[in-house]
């Protein structure tokens, strides 16, 4: 079910009495947190801060009546699976997971401690609940895709180079979820007349060595689809795309921030935020069986400039005018 479908479901579901969220409990509260990225990187950092930034609002105070147990770098399955067993054994009262792998290491670790997700596209689908409206277990979250954003990333591609007659998509074989995306882009490939190729990398070497081979041939473009690998090898994806002068998208606005030429997604940090609501109605009593799954309501499109001329592309205005950010 699409979120345009969930306009009224979840404004409901916002609908939290104002006085119930002013009753804080004076005993101290435990939260787990697991992050795919490390501590150090910098998007770990603007995300935790959107977490705790709405547990403030909400009156949820760390150190005061709330205490946040954080494990970072669990992009990989068997670091989330070690981490997830530290945070269960702790015994919090809820646990955040960002990102599908963390969510997936604390789903085999824990059918019992309420789980709230961000940045996971299909929790259906893999298993993680029963359905969008009534997840049923013991999680619950915020989704971040709809699949048919594939789509306007080819549709974007096109726009910014209209050359352009193929499309490599690199994806990270430990997100189970890449190959949902690729009907999308499939069809929109076709609508286009574009030949099509997808990619599964693993390292620093295989990115390479597949970016150099598709660039031998001209009038090529990237689709880098979301991923752990994809977040922490983007430094070395956007300089072998400048390199070549591909044009490449990205699903998320921190590809074009670091030199990437544009991303259009949802906003991450805003699911975050959001996410603090779900903790804050779960320390407060409620299930996540009955917190139905959410979508993003704050979408981006964030093109840089420099990019663009660094690789010869010229944006059109209508793109311009469009566009959330320009960074030039």
């Amino acid at each position: 079910m699409r979120r345009r479908e969930f306009i009224a479901l979840v404004a409901g579901a916002a609908a939290w009495p104002l006085a119930a969220r002013a009753q804080q409990s004076d005993r101290m509260h435990h939260v787990g947190v697991l992050m795919n990225l490390p501590e150090s990187n910098p998007e770990s950092q603007a995300r935790i801060s959107a977490l705790r930034d709405g547990l403030r609002k909400l009156g949820w105070i760390d150190g005061r009546n709330l205490q946040i147990v954080t494990r970072w770098g669990a992009s990989d399955l068997d670091h989330a699976r070690a981490y997830a067993a530290e945070l269960v054994a702790i015994k919090p009262e809820v646990i955040f997971a960002g990102t599908t792998v963390p969510l997936t290491a604390l789903h085999q670790a824990t059918q019992t401690i309420p789980i709230v997700f961000a940045q996971t596209a299909d929790p259906v689908a893999v298993g993680f609940v029963s359905s969008i409206r009534h997840p049923g277990g013991n999680i619950t979250g915020f989704a971040q895709f709809e699949y048919s954003l594939g789509a306007e990333w080819v549709d974007l591609l096109k726009q910014l180079a209209p050359m352009m007659t193929s499309i490599a998509v690199l994806y990270d074989p430990s997100n189970k979820e890449f190959s949902e995306f690729l009907p999308a882009i499939e069809a929109a490939a076709r609508s286009h007349t574009l030949r099509l190729s997808s990619h599964g990398v693993r390292s620093s070497d295989e990115i390479e060595q597949t970016i150099d081979t598709f660039a031998r041939e001209p009038n090529g473009g990237l689709i880098l689809l979301p991923g752990p690998i994809m977040a922490l090898q983007r430094e070395l994806i956007i300089s072998l795309a400048t390199k070549h002068r591909l044009p490449n998208t990205y699903s998320l606005r921190y590809y074009p921030v670091n030199g990437g030429l544009v991303s259009y997604g949802p906003n991450s940090n805003d699911l975050y935020r959001r996410a603090a609501d779900y903790i804050d109605r779960i320390l407060k009593g409620e299930r996540p069986a009955d917190l139905p799954v959410q979508f993003p309501t704050k979408y981006e499109l964030v093109i840089n400039l420099k990019t663009a001329k660094a690789i010869g592309i010229e944006v059109a205005t209508p793109l311009l005018v469009r566009a959330d950010e320009v960074i030039e």
